[in-house]
């Protein structure tokens, strides 16, 4: 059964489902499949991202910092990614179809019912509302749950009092279900009711009010979710960091500096990553020692952090991690001093040039490209008869930065290692 479930999702792409028999044919298929290949099935039909697990079956955007971006230079507009085909389906489906989805809303499995909730709420067809609105009045939870899972993908204004009197149903699922719905509706009139969230005894209550308001970038969120620091869950600590990135408000900084002095090493990384995220200069003193953190990964976060806030006054901080030992701290300092292209970083860039790294030094010249100060230019006119073939070609692309007289038409584009 699990094969022939599995021959059905494959074979989804070149079927695209154009009536109603079809898409019962899959349905009851997948109902008596693996809950695995039926959760694979929902984010292939429909083209939803996130995770299916049984635990955590929403799509919960939680991007983790990811220090390393390295918009790396003189290698033009970079790599455009044609379109991928496969899986994914029609907006504008047949009423036939609908009903087909329409018929399961009740079904007994839940991921079926979540299945045609999805593709329901993402068609809105005019009856959609009424149907998901009955369902979240049902005495059976799961079917609750369902009808709040439509609406969040609806996103009605209208269903905002139906999702904030769901956050005090009984059961966790249905609350953490309205509170995702929520988020899905980005409306500040649910500030008041998710802030209240945060404090429900259920764990997955609380990070998903977390995450939905982060979705609403209000900086009146900002004193609950700080409070959410000291929560005995690390995913609802997580998802409150996340939030404040989100709202990005200058307010947030001092919050973010207190988690950046945190014992774990993962919470500083994240809470750095959030302190980029906000892009305040106010954020600069708490990134400065976590420079200089024991864990690497903190410090690519807080160099990076450095380097997205783009203020001269963190010059110095960055200029810090081209002392490291470590190569590709050298080069993640290199690129922030690039990032925020002040001329006060030339001095402290100029001696990588002699870097025995060639990929530090090759980052190196890119940043004095990136300032464009003339106090490098005899500096870069030494690179250019160094030894190595990227960095000379790097040095006559950051030479021309400097004097378009000296221009050279060139593409480079410095290796850079991903952390281990």
């Amino acid at each position: 059964m699990i094969v022939a479930a599995l021959t059905l999702v494959l074979s989804l792409p070149q079927a695209q489902y154009r009536d109603s028999a079809e898409v019962a044919r899959l349905l009851a298929g997948l109902r008596t499949a693996d809950a695995a290949v039926c959760q694979l099935a929902g984010r292939a039909i429909g083209n939803f991202g996130g995770f299916w697990r049984d635990d955590d079956d929403l799509p919960m955007p939680m991007p983790m910092p990811m220090p390393m971006p390295m918009p790396m230079p003189f290698a033009g507009p970079g790599v455009i990614m044609p379109p991928m085909p496969g899986f994914g389906w029609r907006r504008d489906m047949e009423p036939g179809v609908l009903g087909a989805f329409r018929a399961v809303l009740r079904d007994q499995n839940r991921c079926i019912r979540k299945i045609a909730a999805r593709m329901i709420g993402s068609s809105r067809p005019t009856w959609a509302y009424d149907v998901f609105a009955a369902l979240v009045r049902d005495a059976d939870p799961g079917l609750r749950e369902t009808g709040l899972l439509g609406l969040g993908e609806l996103e009605s204004p209208k269903s905002l009092g139906v999702l904030t009197g769901a956050l005090r149903d009984r059961d966790p699922q249905v609350r953490g279900m309205a509170a995702w719905a929520l988020g899905q509706l980005e409306r500040i009139d649910a500030l008041d009711p998710l802030s209240r969230a945060l404090a429900d005894e259920d764990p997955t209550v609380r990070r998903r009010a977390a995450w939905a308001l982060g979705q609403l970038e209000d900086p009146r969120a900002i004193p609950a979710l700080e409070g959410l620091f000291r929560d005995r869950s690390k995913e609802v600590r997580e998802a409150a960091v996340w939030a404040l990135a989100e709202i990005e408000d200058r307010a947030a900084v001092a919050p973010l500096a207190r988690l950046a002095r945190d014992p774990d090493p993962s919470v500083r990384r994240m809470a750095a990553w959030a302190l980029g995220q906000v892009e305040s200069a106010d954020a600069v003193g708490a990134l400065e020692p976590l420079v200089r953190d024991p864990a690497r990964d903190v410090q690519y976060a807080a160099l990076w952090a450095l380097g997205e806030i783009e203020s001269e006054t963190g010059v110095e901080a960055a200029a810090a991690g081209l002392r490291d030992r470590d190569p590709e701290v050298r080069i993640v300092a290199a690129w922030a001093l690039g990032e925020i292209e002040s001329a006060r970083a030339v001095r402290h860039l100029i001696p990588l040039l002699k870097d025995g790294d060639e990929d530090v030094r090759v980052a190196a010249v890119w940043a004095l490209g990136q300032i464009e100060s003339a106090e490098a230019i005899p500096a870069l006119e030494a690179a250019d008869r160094d030894e190595s073939n990227s960095v000379r070609r790097a040095a006559r692309w950051a030479l021309g930065q400097i004097d378009d007289d000296r221009a050279v038409k060139v593409r480079v584009r410095p290796r850079v290692r991903s952390p281990g």
